[in-house]
């Protein structure tokens, strides 16, 4: 009898995977975990490949959100993207802001927009002109004021959160903490001061030994011109 584990005739599960097609291929990739799909695609050039297809994402979008396609295209200065970037924000907006277990598509667009705006940009637009396009965003859909508020502050302070501890970000947040609200806009489109807060705090927490003398007296200022009392981690250069 012929034992077929070691005859040269078996086919490793390698040699398996390479025969199939890559509609299959695609079907089972989509059906791992999110987490893992980074390494998946470091495992072949091909398999890399197939993560940067459309048919990939658009099948990712139907298996985690059968509901996506039913979606209609809304208004305003955020677009919706293609199909890819259509299941980051859906991701996104589960993950991190599902309220009452419901996603809302557009709210992860505005998070990978601000987000963006802030990480990529060598020099970001005024603070205000982003909040004011987020708020601009929500009502084009249909949200009220105080829900576009809202919404966007939420945003802001998880997009602070997420941002790399790294020199783009600590001069990020300096500009931010002096920009605070420089002219007088009327509600909505005033940034919340919890996100002014917030902005501070990570200043004076996370980035606290990059500060120079100058810099952290004057970026101290400002908080002080903003909120009292301020904490007392926040004092002592």
């Amino acid at each position: 009898m012929t034992n077929n584990c070691d005859g040269g005739d078996s086919l490793s599960s390698e040699n398996l995977f390479a025969r199939l097609p890559d509609h299959l291929l695609i079907e089972i990739f989509i059906r791992a975990p999110v987490k893992e799909w980074p390494q998946i695609s470091c495992v072949k050039k091909h398999w890399a490949s197939l993560f940067r297809c459309e048919l990939f994402w658009q099948a990712a979008l139907v298996k985690n959100f059968p509901l996506a396609d039913q979606a209609r295209r809304w208004p305003g200065p955020i677009p919706r993207g293609l199909n890819r970037r259509r299941f980051m924000a859906l991701y996104i907006s589960k993950q991190i802001f599902a309220l009452d277990g419901e996603v809302d598509e557009i709210v992860g667009h505005t998070y990978l927009f601000l987000k963006e705006q802030l990480e990529l940009s060598t020099t970001p637009p005024h603070s205000g002109i982003l909040h004011g396009t987020i708020i601009d965003q929500f009502i084009a859909c249909g949200k009220s004021r105080d829900l576009a508020h809202d919404l966007a502050s939420l945003i802001w302070l998880a997009v602070l959160d997420n941002l790399e501890e790294n020199e783009h970000t600590f001069a990020l947040l300096k500009r931010l903490a002096r920009e605070g609200d420089q002219v007088f806009l009327p509600y909505p489109y005033t940034r919340s001061a919890k996100v002014q807060w917030r902005v501070f705090e990570k200043l004076f927490t996370d980035f606290r030994d990059c500060f120079n003398h100058v810099d952290y007296y004057d970026t101290l200022a400002c908080a002080k011109s903003r909120f009292q009392p301020i904490p007392s981690t926040w004092l002592g250069f």
